[in-house]
Order: structure tokens, then C-alpha cells, then sequence
């Protein structure tokens, strides 16, 4: 559990400490079509990107844990997945919160959501750092993470 802790707290102080998108964000597929029908909020920021999405969030927890997802991995609420209808399983998305601005990276690991008019589902643990799991729903920008940026990623330590 503290290791699990540990990892979330982790992608949150990286998010959180600068930019895990630094520059336009490419999808590994330029064959998607986004499916948002809203636009795009102004968010300030060093260099205007256009996000790949903006809609509504929700997040699924309990009920699934321990059930296979779409990647045929079972789904951890812990862990900081997510459902999305058209992504390419294993493609890391920025997810922002369009109310408070609180960030976190995801792994698309599953298909979803089944609810019409939402772009993303989020695990219980995205949802908490977002701080939406209370509410339910929430107005999200998408973008997609480039691998490269990625790898460009460097560890932190934590002390217990």
C-alpha cells in the first residue's frame, strides 16, 4: 500500500513541479478524431497548446476492481488508469481539471465511457487527485503525452 502511496504521489509532485507536456502534444495515431462537441477553455500557459479533447469526466472505482479491462489487465483502482473510447490502449494522457487546474497523467487501459456525453472514466485514485471523487463529474481538458516526453521524466525520491 505505502508503495502504491508512494507511485501516485510521485506522477503528482512531477505534474505538479512542471510541465509533463512541454510543447505541442502529438497522438501516437493521427488517424483519431477527437469527439468533444464543446470548446476548448482558455487556459494560460507558456505556449498555447490545443488540447486533444475537453468534456465531462467521471470515475469508476469498487465495483470494477480486480476486473479485466479492455488491455486485458485487471483494473486497480489505485492505479492511475483510465477508459476512453478511441485512444489506443497504453496511451498516456494529461488530464486537467478544468475547475481547480490539478493535473495527473493516465494510462488509457480500458474502453469507455458507456455514458453518453462523457469523453473519459478515471480511476478512483485519478479522480482523487484531480479532487472530483466527491462530485462525480467534472469538466476535464485531454491531452495526449508523447512518449518522448515520457522519458524525459526523471524520478523523485521520497522519504518515509
Amino acid at each position: 500500500m505505502q508503495a502504491r502511496i508512494a507511485h501516485v504521489a510521485a506522477i503528482v509532485v512531477l505534474i505538479v513541479a512542471g510541465g509533463v507536456a512541454q510543447g505541442p502534444n502529438k497522438s501516437l495515431n493521427t488517424n483519431i478524431q477527437p469527439t468533444n462537441t464543446k470548446p476548448a477553455a482558455k487556459i494560460a500557459t507558456k505556449t498555447q497548446t490545443k488540447p486533444y479533447q475537453v468534456g465531462t469526466a467521471s470515475w469508476y472505482g469498487e465495483y470494477f476492481d480486480g476486473k479485466e479491462t479492455a488491455s486485458g489487465e485487471p483494473f486497480n483502482m489505485y492505479d492511475l488508469t483510465a477508459a476512453h473510447p478511441t485512444l489506443p490502449l497504453g496511451t498516456m494522457v494529461k488530464v486537467t481539471n478544468l475547475r481547480n487546474h490539478k493535473a495527473v497523467v493516465v494510462k488509457i487501459n480500458d474502453r469507455g465511457p458507456v455514458v453518453p456525453g462523457r469523453i473519459i472514466d478515471l480511476s478512483y485514485s485519478a479522480a482523487q487527485v484531480l479532487q472530483f471523487k466527491n462530485q462525480g463529474l467534472q469538466t476535464v481538458r485531454l491531452d495526449v503525452v508523447h512518449p518522448d516526453t515520457m522519458a524525459k521524466l526523471e524520478p523523485v525520491a521520497f522519504q518515509r
